[in-house]
């Protein structure tokens, strides 16, 4: 079980990656939200001052030793992210090398790939630098378009916001979907953006039809067992099918069906944490048309049965 977490900055750090390591991984325990807390610290190759890339500089304790007892370590963006001291590459590769995860979003990941982690992996990286990833490490296979990817416990993030939605992507697969959409709601993001979905999305149309999809999402995601194909969702928005799917794709970067299917996914995992119900009537709560679809949809995403699941995370849940 994941328990302890270590967050590396070096010099040139971006403090915005850093507050998003720190404001998910190092909340107190809340009794209302009942999460569970990480043993959690910074550490960097020399303790001390460490210059952030604004100017507003950190003071760390912890040295690189702090990476051997990790269940997680994660990476923090840096601008001169090209220049990464060998003691850090060796104390990433050896914490990987004895099973902990490493996560990295953002510049972060040419950490990851100049200590040979990303050979033969898929990876990301913000959008502007991916180009420049799989020039520099050929062996990785850089998937430029999505928000986060995780192969062989290495996670790489886009752009240092990703590093929300690879967190609690690692985050649900240890603890469940309960766990990982309370910590979100606490940060007041989404609770669930597939790691297929696109880093950004297309400048939409000025002359559009409707401000925003919002108010539909909202009601689609309080409608989850109805009818929610393209045709029922572009009347709510006042719009032809063909315009909705186009200005769906504009506003998430996604398609409706995988949204519609990531959403009721997620809340099928939720009632098999927190419910005792049938996994038929989990399938049909979630919109899922049998059982059979459900088991199908978790083999894919999950690798693993609804019942499974159910017996990893449903005590937690219960």
């Amino acid at each position: 079980m994941l328990t302890n977490v270590a967050a590396l900055v070096l010099d040139d750090a971006e403090p915005f990656g850093i507050g998003v390591l720190n404001e998910v991984w190092n909340e107190p325990y809340h009794p209302e939200d009942d999460c569970p807390t990480f043993d959690f610290a910074f550490c960097t190759e020399v303790p001390g001052r460490v210059r952030s890339s604004s100017g507003m500089d950190l003071h760390v304790e912890l040295g690189l030793e702090r990476l051997a007892e990790a269940d997680l370590v994660t990476i923090a963006a840096k601008r001169d992210f090209m220049d990464v001291p060998p003691a850090v590459l060796d104390a990433v590769r050896a914490a990987h090398a004895r099973g902990a995860r490493v996560l990295a979003s953002c510049s972060g990941v040419f950490t990851l790939g100049a200590a040979g982690l990303l050979d033969g992996r898929r990876c990301t990286t913000h959008w502007r630098y991916a180009d420049l990833l799989a020039r520099t490490y050929p062996e990785a296979l850089v998937e430029a378009d999505v928000l986060y990817v995780e192969d062989e416990r290495v996670v790489t993030g886009a752009g240092s916001a990703a590093g929300i939605d690879a967190s609690l992507h690692v985050m649900r697969e240890e603890f469940g979907a309960r766990v990982a959409a309370t910590t979100a709601r606490r940060m007041v993001v989404p609770p669930h953006r597939d790691g297929g979905q696109a880093q950004y999305v297309r400048t939409p149309i000025v002359d559009v039809e409707a401000p925003t999809l919002e108010p539909v999402l909202a009601w689609a995601r309080r409608h989850l067992d109805d009818d929610l194909s393209v045709e029922v969702l572009a009347r709510r928005a006042h719009m032809s099918p063909r315009t909705f799917a186009r200005r769906f794709r504009d506003e998430t970067g996604t398609t409706p069906h995988q949204w519609t299917t990531a959403q009721r996914l997620a809340h099928a995992e939720e009632m098999l944490e927190t419910t005792q119900l049938a996994v038929e009537q989990v399938a049909r709560r979630a919109g899922f048309s049998n059982a059979a679809t459900l088991r199908h949809h978790f083999a894919q995403v999950r690798g693993t049965t609804p019942q499974a699941y159910r017996t990893t995370f449903g005590a937690r849940g219960a």
